[in-house]
């Protein structure tokens, strides 16, 4: 598998990663940041996986259910047709709360003819760490435990034989049947009338979401299927919304910029929620903003990068020497040290979103209270640090820099925070919040100014270019028709495209020069270019980029500048939350065919 070809199912408490051939390769559980039960993504040999293995297949495909996040894998074989559908159970129940257990369904559902398989069963628990058993009980489930170390378990409930599991037996599948991975024994008989009620109630949820979901003129089944896969990326329990669900798929093959996603940073979730609620998704923005209030409870609480999807504050670090790494891509890594950072762009971000809220809906009284005392400690502590270096968006573990990128951000929270005081008739934070922000301006179109280049460079004094500069526009910083920003856009172009992708920046880090193209930084130029009235060139490169995805249009962060094949964690919040900003920006009535006939004959 050279292109991570998954796709992705869950349910909001955890998810799955299901292969091209069908096999369950990567599920923590009881919840996303568990340690795993299947984890052959990361290991080959011990990691575990549940794989179908038929005995004449002529042909295997998949594609999701439409509007849905239920995985079909069709096995077209000799003796006969068949299909699984996967899942993990999520829906409204009569109480008006969620289902959503943590269990993986795999419905067997047969087509025609006697198709014949092997079903190969081997999940390793704790991260294979220790040796898991399986044991088959005369409650009709089969029972894998770890035998050493750190105590888990898994249950395994099917219509098939226990015995044919697990001795691998050819089954001949003559009707309907079901396997269903749950990590808690079940109550209940797991009978194939109850797994085809969960799968009916699921695809019911899934449909009565999608239908919600605001309808593009353009790149439509894109922007929806992005949708989906951010959709899987929240936590109800919490609120939080993750980076990815995987850890340590590599930016670079064999290299070892390999990091653990499963957080919520407070910039990525920000971002998501934000285009979500654009796209009519109102109930997610609530509860990251719950979240927010949560990990925040007093004046004084310093605002982390990233916390654990239920508020966890130390995210310690470190590595699992027994596991190869995909592709033999060491170390693998469970946790990440980068909570410690401090990145100052995180906070207009943020503010950037409660003013989307403020701007967007009613509010109780003392939910807006709480709103605005967050919004007051975010300006405080920002109007303390703006003049002061930090790490960056992308994590710079070596040393702290004036970002471009991070002041900009600066200023978009004392500008959002200006904007929310106007909002709530708060005059006097009005006037003294308008002075930083002009100061902050005033300070970067001075300091971040290249004469050289023409352009905003990386950090203060620097002639490097920057991918995150190009969202000077998209935050407000800078109108799309000024000749600086023109001119940064087309340097940034020039500099750090390459065959079509973009690197985020070019110049030695702590792990020295970047190899691979950073996905979200290509859907940054697209909309920088279309911004700036190179509409037919933007339009090109999106539709190409679109074709660099997985077959079930799914981004990772990475991809690799030679072979076009996906690399980094996967599937990526920031990936798909960019092709979502791109498709709004190429479905506003403002870009017409007219201005795409104008393009044609300027150029």
């Amino acid at each position: 598998m050279k292109n991570l070809n998954y796709g992705v199912i869950g349910n909001c408490r955890s998810a799955a990663l299901v292969s091209e051939k069908g096999s369950l390769d990567w599920v923590c559980l009881p919840q996303f940041d568990s340690s795993s039960a299947f984890a052959k993504l990361l290991d080959k040999s011990k990691g575990g996986s549940f794989e179908i293995l038929p005995e004449s297949a002529t042909n295997i495909t998949q594609e999701y259910r439409k509007n849905t996040n239920i995985l079909k894998t069709r096995f077209e074989c000799i003796d006969g047709v068949f299909e699984v559908l996967d899942f993990m159970p999520r829906y409204v129940t009569e109480k008006n709360d969620y289902y959503m257990p943590p269990d993986v369904v795999r419905f067997f559902r047969l087509v025609y003819g006697k198709p014949k398989f092997r079903i190969k069963y081997n999940p390793q628990l704790d991260y294979a760490r220790n040796t898991t058993k399986n044991k088959l009980s005369s409650e009709k489930f089969i029972k894998s435990y770890t035998t050493s170390g750190n105590y888990d378990s898994l249950y395994l409930y099917s219509s098939f034989k226990g015995s044919d599991i697990l001795n691998q037996e050819v089954i001949e599948l003559e009707k309907d049947e079901f396997c269903e991975v749950s990590y808690n024994q079940k109550l209940l008989e797991q009978t194939l009338d109850r797994i085809y009620l969960k799968l009916q109630r699921t695809k019911t949820y899934w449909l009565n979401w999608s239908e919600k979901t605001k309808v593009l003129p353009k790149y439509n089944e894109e922007s929806n299927r992005s949708a989906l896969v951010l959709k899987l990326l929240s936590y109800q329990k919490s609120g939080a919304v993750l980076a990815a669900l995987t850890t340590s798929l590599p930016e670079t093959i064999g290299e070892v910029r390999n990091w653990d996603y499963r957080f919520c940073w407070i910039r990525d979730g920000s971002m998501v929620v934000k285009i979500l609620t654009q796209l009519g998704h109102y109930n997610v923005a609530k509860r990251y903003l719950n979240f927010i209030m949560d990990i925040i409870p007093e004046k004084n609480e310093k605002i982390q990068i990233m916390y654990g999807i239920n508020g966890e504050k130390k995210l310690s670090e470190f590595e699992l020497e027994h596991l190869a790494g995909y592709e033999g891509s060491k170390p693998v890594r469970v946790g990440n040290a980068a909570y410690k950072q401090k990145q100052n762009d995180i906070y207009g971000i943020l503010v950037d979103l409660i003013h989307q809220h403020f701007e967007m809906f009613e509010n109780s009284l003392d939910h807006s209270e709480e709103l605005w005392t967050i919004v007051r400690s975010i300006v405080k502590v920002v109007e303390e640090n703006w003049k002061k270096p930090d790490r960056g968006i992308w994590e710079i573990r070596g040393r702290s820099l004036h970002f471009t990128f991070s002041k900009v951000m600066c200023w978009v929270a004392f500008d959002r925070a200006v904007k929310i005081a106007t909002l709530l008739k708060r005059d006097y934070y009005v006037g003294k919040w308008t002075i930083l922000r002009h100061s902050v301006k005033e300070d970067i179109m001075k300091k971040a100014w290249s004469e050289k280049k023409q352009a905003f460079t990386q950090f203060y004094g620097s002639e490097d270019m920057d991918a995150s500069v190009l969202l000077m526009e998209s935050y407000g910083f800078i109108n799309a028709a000024d000749e600086k920003y023109k001119s940064t856009v087309l340097t940034i172009q020039n500099e750090l495209e390459h065959d079509g992708l973009m690197y985020r920046y070019k110049n030695k880090d702590d792990f020295g020069t970047p190899k691979s193209a950073f996905t979200i930084c290509s859907f940054w130029l697209i909309n920088s270019l279309y911004k700036i009235g190179k509409k037919k060139e933007a339009k090109q490169k999106f539709d190409k980029l679109l074709t660099y995805s997985n077959h079930l249009g799914l981004f990772a962060e990475d991809i690799d500048f030679v072979s076009k094949r996906m690399l980094g964690n996967f599937p990526q919040a920031y990936s798909h939350l960019a092709i979502i900003e791109t498709a709004l920006n190429f479905s506003d009535s403002t870009f017409d065919d007219e201005d795409s006939l104008l393009d044609q004959l300027s150029s």
